[in-house]
Formats: C-alpha cells, sequence, structure tokens
C-alpha cells in the first residue's frame, strides 16, 4: 500500500510533471490548463487534501500510486509553478517548429514556381 506521507522523488516529479504537460500539448490546450493552474494555484495545497479524502472513490480509476504522487506534488506551489513552466517551454517549442514548418513550406512552393516559370 502507498505511503501518503512518502515525499515524491525528484525523479517522480519531473517524469509526472512531463507526463501531465506533454498530454496538455497534444490536446492542444496549453492556453486554458496556464489559466487553470495560475488562478488555483494559491488553493492547490486544499486541492491536494480533497485528492487525500476523495481517494476511496477515485482510486479505483487512476491507482492509488498516482493519487499519492498527485497529492504529494500539489501541496507544493513550486510544483504547480514547475508545471506552468514546462507547459509553456513546450509550447514555445511547438510553435517555433510550426513556423519553421511553414517557412519550408512556403520556400518549397516559390521554388516549385519559380522551376515550373523557367520551363515555359
Amino acid at each position: 500500500m502507498s505511503d501518503w506521507y512518502a515525499e515524491v522523488t525528484p525523479e517522480e516529479r519531473d517524469r509526472v510533471v512531463e507526463t501531465v504537460a506533454q498530454g496538455v500539448l497534444k490536446r492542444g490546450l496549453e492556453t486554458p490548463a496556464i489559466l487553470f493552474l495560475e488562478m488555483h494555484k494559491p488553493v492547490s495545497f486544499f486541492a491536494s487534501q480533497g485528492i487525500i479524502v476523495s481517494s476511496p472513490f477515485i482510486a479505483p480509476f487512476i491507482g492509488l500510486d498516482n493519487l499519492r504522487i498527485a497529492a504529494r506534488l500539489l501541496e507544493k506551489r513550486e510544483n504547480v509553478e514547475l508545471l506552468i513552466r514546462r507547459i509553456e517551454d513546450l509550447s514555445i517549442e511547438k510553435q517555433e517548429r510550426q513556423r519553421v514548418e511553414r517557412q519550408n513550406k512556403k520556400k518549397s512552393m516559390s521554388d516549385n514556381l519559380s522551376s515550373s516559370g523557367n520551363q515555359g
């Protein structure tokens, strides 16, 4: 059985933050997620306690270990801030990739147009 008082290791914390941030990015919910986390950062400790109280109802669906980690992470505001920063970083990387792809697409289109114009 999980120990509710055991500290989450930095490796566990980073793994969970990365998994959640990637899930947010995959669904395209960066802005709503950041807004939600920023708004609820002051009450994150109470959310962690709510997870503990409701664990008998939630644990069968997502697992007791996942609940323990989530509750321990939400206890500290700096973990919420870490998640927000990771989502922002991944969002910036995604936007940069999209910008490069658009530039490459424009370049290939202009190359195609110029090569077809030379043929005639």
